[in-house]
């Protein structure tokens, strides 16, 4: 007799089915937390290509309006050094 405390074997084995999905859940949830709060987005890793120079760069931030003018010549002046 188990006076309603589960369905013997089969209720732990749900059970712990239950448990590993809410672990890996919060486990998912937590690295996806890290990721975004570190800023590391797929757009940031997409902006640079491979062989991409730092002025082409540079051009591409200016016309984005990520860097005022000032800042774009005196990026380019650096580099002229």
């Amino acid at each position: 007799m188990m006076y309603g405390y589960g369905n013997g074997w089969i209720g732990m084995i749900v059970g712990l089915i239950i448990t590993l999905l809410i672990i890996g859940g919060l486990i998912i949830f937590a690295v996806w937390a890290v990721r975004r709060m570190n800023g590391s987005s797929e757009t940031a890793t997409q902006s640079r290509r491979p062989g991409e120079s730092a002025r082409e760069i540079a051009q591409a931030r200016y016309a984005k309006g990520e860097i005022t003018r000032e800042e774009y010549q005196m990026i380019l002046s650096d580099l002229d050094k």
